[in-house]
């Protein structure tokens, strides 16, 4: 898969994650997504966004619905929410994981206790540090 560059161009859907009525989550459903999304021509997907379903996810589960929409999305990129808290060395780790599994990018949104530029800076810096360092 192509990694997403500054000239990524088209429409990216956000999707949500579907589940099951029991809670658990709806793979089918996500087949189901990525196969629409890909249909009406979308040149990529954006999963676990931090307004949705993510943040209520164990990381094995938001590993699982990345990977997933990974595996099924053929020509399209898929980006992938890791937004945390703060970022906790397996928040960090869980970087690796979309990118190795094939995501073009991941995506980060500083948590919305930081209000001054140099916190949300600081943030973003110990993103960039703790992605590459374990790349």
């Amino acid at each position: 898969m192509t990694k997403l560059t500054h000239k990524a161009a088209g429409t990216f859907a956000i999707a949500p994650t579907p589940f099951r009525d029991d809670g658990r989550i709806d793979d089918k459903s996500i087949d189901r997504l990525t196969d629409f999304y890909a249909e009406i021509g979308c040149d990529g997907v954006t999963v676990l966004g931090i307004l949705g379903e993510a943040p209520k996810l164990e990381g094995s589960e938001a590993e699982e619905v990345a990977k997933r929409f990974v595996k099924r999305a053929k020509n399209m990129q898929i980006i992938v929410g890791i937004s945390a808290p703060g970022f906790a060395a397996d928040a960090l780790a869980g970087a690796g994981i979309p990118l190795d599994a094939g995501a073009a990018g991941v995506m980060i949104a500083p948590p919305p206790h930081l209000r001054t530029d140099e916190q949300i800076t600081g943030y973003f810096k110990q993103a960039v540090e703790g992605i590459t360092a374990g790349s």
